[in-house]
């Protein structure tokens, strides 16, 4: 029976029957939710956020007052005061938001990381598509050339070819089944890796819903551009930067304004004069040396460089948008091309060719030669549908959006 090309369609992500798998349902959206919710990357970048909202705690802070008490010989002899610092200006509330800055940059990066875990998740899924589909045509592989080896062995028995024949056969077999054997270890390796990302145990597998060829929709250039000017990842950090150094030089600014120190206290046992007497005192530096020049023009300096960083990388993205786009488009034109052109013709040479050989009119060289054309044209139709799927998992990284 000959390779059917529906079945090769059809085969990607459901488990093989003939395995007698039995895993957890899966689909490729419920993946996406898992790792969101169990990725240990994700977890411990999350655990960030708390150490922001640290940062906002730590920045509302007020200043300490200071307790003293002195003696002394001299009169009067004791006393007692408490020194309060009082920020003047703006200066807790620059505090306070260059916190909450730093805070929502935390969160780009997490989400840089997600989008990241995304197009992992989605490789990986596709991947152990890709590993079992492979796997079964290896299976079928193995199935017509234990039926060639009996055709070769019928035409022996009968005295129309020699045995030769028979042992080029036998060979064929020998090399289907080790195909087959190093295809099932490559299926494991890529099952450890999604339940690795999915934070799984090994042992689980997965019943994988859908097919590898169900392949992402084509996009329009110009709208993938527009929306990755807005949430591209490396843009919006450079974006959630410049804010944060804006912040920080307001604040740098802010505390140009010097402090106030404001000390109130009573003084004991003077005698002849007083027992208890009340004191006060009020201190502020002068801002007539260091006044945060250097530190502000630093700054400045780090607002232009992140401006022009910005510039650069807008003109980046569009680029690599593009890249990725025409990536995308030559992997899904490559696997309709097989789909619709190589598949069906070399299944039809090999037909041909196991008739022919079963009708006396070919030698077995031929039908070895076609059996092997299949198996490399099925083959490298498995693996264009995987690289359109992980360049449209790339086009989705890079624009900054889910686009499915």
């Amino acid at each position: 029976m000959r390779f059917s090309l529906k079945l090769l369609l059809l085969f990607g992500l459901a488990v093989a029957p003939a395995w007698g798998q039995q895993g957890r349902p899966l689909t490729l959206d419920s993946a996406l939710q898992m790792a969101q919710r169990q990725n240990l990357d994700l977890v411990a970048a999350r655990a960030r956020r708390a150490i922001a909202l640290a940062g906002i705690q730590i920045a509302r802070e007020r200043p300490n007052p200071t307790f003293s008490f002195g003696a002394a010989r001299d009169t009067p002899h004791e006393f007692v005061t408490l020194d309060q610092p009082l920020e003047l200006g703006p200066k807790r509330g620059r505090r306070i938001e260059l916190a909450r800055e730093v805070g929502i940059l935390t969160d780009v990066e997490i989400a840089t990381l997600e989008r990241q875990v995304r197009r992992s998740v989605r490789e990986a899924f596709f991947a152990l598509a890709l590993a079992r589909g492979i796997s079964q045509q290896k299976a079928d592989a193995l199935k017509l050339a234990q039926r060639l080896h009996g055709i070769a062995k019928d035409r022996f028995d009968a005295g129309d070819v020699p045995e030769l024949e028979v042992v080029q056969a036998d060979l064929e077999v020998s090399r289907a089944g080790a195909g087959y054997q190093v295809a099932q270890q490559e299926q494991k390796i890529a099952l450890n890796e999604l339940d690795t990302l999915l934070n799984e145990p090994a042992a689980t597998d997965w019943e994988l819903a859908g097919a590898l060829d169900q392949l992402p929709p084509r996009l329009t250039l110009d709208e993938l551009a527009a929306r990755a000017i807005n949430t591209n990842y490396e843009l919006q950090h450079l974006a959630q930067e410049t804010k944060v150094e804006q912040s920080r030089e307001s604040l740098l600014r802010a505390e140009r304004i010097p402090n106030l120190g404001v000390q109130f206290g009573t003084d004991f046992n003077s005698p002849n004069d007083f027992r208890v007497g009340p004191r006060g005192q009020i201190s502020m530096e002068l801002p007539i040396f260091m006044r945060n020049q250097g530190e502000i023009a630093q700054s400045s300096a780090t607002l232009r460089a992140l401006d022009s960083a910005t510039a650069a990388t807008r003109r980046s993205v569009a680029g690599q948008v593009g890249t990725a786009y025409f990536d995308l488009d030559a992997r899904l034109t490559e696997a309709e091309i097989y789909r619709t052109t190589l598949v069906p013709a070399t299944e039809r040479l090999e037909s041909m060719a196991e008739e022919s050989y079963r009708a006396g009119k070919a030698n077995i060289l031929i039908v070895l030669s076609a059996q092997r054309d299949v198996r490399q044209v099925h083959g490298e139709y498995l693996n264009s549908l995987f690289n359109a799927q992980s360049a449209f998992a790339r086009l989705e990284e890079t624009v900054g959006v889910p686009l499915d």
